[in-house]
């Protein structure tokens, strides 16, 4: 694996696939999701998947492949693009890596602490114990577990603290020794290249109040209807997807369609705010940073296709 590979990267909404798309024609490349959101089957509205138009321009992977009801993670991710990148190097074709969560793509090229396969149950027991504590004392009590890893989370990052519980609670181990030992490698390729865009913010969220529109106008209440049908468990990820929980909330008549869509908005422009935060503050090597929007760079005007 030491071919060149591409990541196209940076909050969303702000047209990475169509970007990528373009530079794919100049490279004679094909793209792959790194969107945690993009793998799931039944999410193609609220995820804004990429059309089978632009499938048959230039070929995609690791898009709505995996089923809503699978706990799927990183790990898997990471497997799952090294076989793709594998494949792509035995076609001679360019891996381009599309999407704005930076943890698969820090995980992809840093690799990933080696913990064991947290069970179902193990989980669940902490989402109890979450939820029966509440945040503050939940937080008192994974603290005083592994002080060492808290200290490094906001004390509002659940998800973490849930994780930091889980693993010393399944271990027997905390999980400030476990990042300790050395990260198991998926990349071995150095010949990559990271392309961000961190564009206006303002103007991001302009364009995430218009997508979310869209997704309204194109299908994503009936999209989630029929999610709902599946009886998919509430603390699976598909159902924290931005977009599920707040339609949920008007079919089930708690909310107008109108605030619908306001809280829609809100929770993608929240998102876009902490996908810049996460870029800004990122260790990994940047190639290239613009702070316009990919539809605002002209391709043939930049270095990004010289390696």
């Amino acid at each position: 694996m030491n071919k060149k590979i591409y990541f196209i990267t940076g909050p969303t909404a702000i047209g990475k696939s169509k970007f990528a798309l373009d530079l794919c024609k100049e490279i004679n490349g094909e793209i792959i999701n790194a969107d945690s959101m993009q793998i799931y089957k039944e999410l193609k509205v609220l995820t804004a998947r990429p059309s089978n138009y632009d499938n048959n321009k230039v070929q995609h992977h690791l898009y709505g492949y995996i089923n809503g009801n699978e706990r799927y993670n990183v790990e898997k991710w990471c497997h799952d693009a090294v076989k793709i990148i594998n494949t792509l190097n035995n076609k001679h074709k360019v891996p381009v890596f599309v999407g704005g969560t930076g943890l698969y793509v820090e995980t992809l090229i840093k690799g990933i602490t080696p913990i064991p396969t947290i069970p179902e149950k193990i989980k669940e027991a902490s989402n109890k114990l979450f939820n029966d504590l509440g945040i503050n004392n939940f937080y008192e009590l994974v603290y005083k577990l592994d002080s060492e890893s808290v200290k490094k989370i906001s004390k509002n990052d659940s998800q973490r603290l849930k994780r930091i519980w889980e693993v010393d609670n399944y271990t027997n181990k905390k999980f400030s020794l476990w990042q300790k030992k050395e990260n198991k490698k998926f990349l071995n390729s150095t010949d990559y290249k990271i392309i961000i865009f961190l564009p206006d913010r303002k103007k991001n969220y302009d364009r995430v109040d218009e997508r979310v529109l869209n997704m309204i106008k194109n299908g994503a209440v009936e999209e989630v209807k029929k999610l709902i049908k599946l009886n998919y468990e509430k603390t699976l990820p598909i159902m924290k997807a931005h977009g599920v929980p707040e339609i949920i909330s008007f079919l089930e008549k708690s909310i107008s369609l109108e605030e619908c869509i306001e809280k829609m908005q809100l929770a993608t422009r929240h998102y876009v705010k902490r996908q810049n935060t996460w870029w800004k503050s990122t260790k990994l090597p940047i190639h290239e940073k613009f702070n316009q929007f990919p539809d605002e760079i002209d391709l043939n005007l930049t270095n990004l296709t010289d390696f």
